[in-house]
């Protein structure tokens, strides 16, 4: 598989990228062998980019599927932390470091980062830049859904990768308190890349709600000569050789994988109970949960996604 380096970092990735959060305990929840196993097959196919992060709590799978690779230290291993102070995010770090088994971790982000957090979260950029400067992580920066941060990406002179989410839709792209467009994104994307940073974009697909246009969300993310990979959340091999026959050019026009077994699901972990899913939803399938969250009655859900547009923090997935 065609590799190109992340910006100036000189770490040379696949230009598609393995998301682990699907396999892990928020999502399929699949034991850590099948999880590992279906790493291992990316692996063997040539895709070197891991993505994870801390809370996904799925660092045994990616162990798992490193023990009996012979090129294991070849593969590239990005994770990303929610602290927000200086302690936390030494421990996010170190914790990394060990259930890894790797001396150095080879990116490491910040979270998540949203407008009006990079004054908040000082400290933890102030972790990143020391654990750099001590060898213990080779490229730092922040992932985040908002465009006013990944152009403020661009000017940090310390920062050597952004991870944005962009795809044609524009689905879960904010900028402060609104809603923003691709086209933004993508203006502030092309600023980072003008600066040399690497970046890499999450969430081509919407969180899945895209899927079943599948070529045109590749399309879109793929002629973007600014984007150096793209992280896909893989779920099944099959997803892998979709991917592989999508880059080979191998793949027909009108393809469009099979969704009909999947649903409409609200992250626990990242829904707000803003209300904004419940008061869209056209058939009354979206409720408050003893939590205070919103949940989806899949006896009634109709998957239209109508829902998913609406979700300021991109809580609304299709799986």
């Amino acid at each position: 598989m065609k590799k190109k380096y992340l910006g100036n970092t000189g770490i040379s990735v696949s230009v598609v990228g393995f998301g682990v959060l699907p396999i892990g305990p928020a999502q399929l929840a699949l034991s850590v062998e099948d999880g590992a196993a279906i790493i291992r097959y990316a692996l063997k196919n040539g895709i070197n980019f891991i993505d994870t992060a801390q809370y996904y709590r799925a660092y045994p799978y990616i162990v798992k599927a490193l023990e009996d690779h012979k090129h294991a230290d070849s593969v590239v291993i990005c994770s990303k932390s929610l602290c927000g102070d200086f302690a936390g995010m030494m421990e996010a770090i170190e914790e990394a470091r060990i259930t890894l088994g790797r001396d150095v971790i080879d990116i490491f982000l910040m979270h998540e980062v949203r407008s009006g957090q990079l004054e908040e979260r000082v400290g933890a950029w102030r972790a990143l830049r020391e654990a750099k400067a001590h060898g213990l992580v080779r490229a730092i920066g922040l992932s985040t859904h908002h465009v006013d941060i990944t152009a403020a990406a661009a000017e940090m002179e310390d920062l050597d990768v952004v991870f944005p989410l962009i795809n044609y839709a524009g689905l879960g792209i904010r900028s402060g308190n609104r809603f923003a467009s691709p086209e933004e994104m993508m203006a502030a994307i092309e600023k980072c890349s003008n600066a040399g940073k690497g970046v890499f974009s999450m969430k081509a697909f919407g969180g899945g709600n895209l899927t079943g246009h599948y070529r045109q969300a590749l399309d879109y993310v793929f002629s973007k000569p600014q984007i150096d990979s793209v992280m896909i959340g893989f779920g099944k091999t099959e997803e892998i050789d979709d991917i592989i026959t999508y880059l080979n050019g191998t793949m027909a026009s009108d393809y469009a994988p099979d969704i009909s077994k999947k649903k409409i699901y609200i992250n626990q972990e990242d829904c707000e109970g803003c209300g904004a899913c419940k008061a869209t939803c056209p058939n009354g399938a979206i409720f408050y949960n003893r939590n205070g969250l919103a949940e989806v009655d899949h006896k009634v859900c109709l998957t239209c996604g109508y829902c998913t547009p609406v979700c300021p923090v991109r809580a609304i997935i299709m799986y």
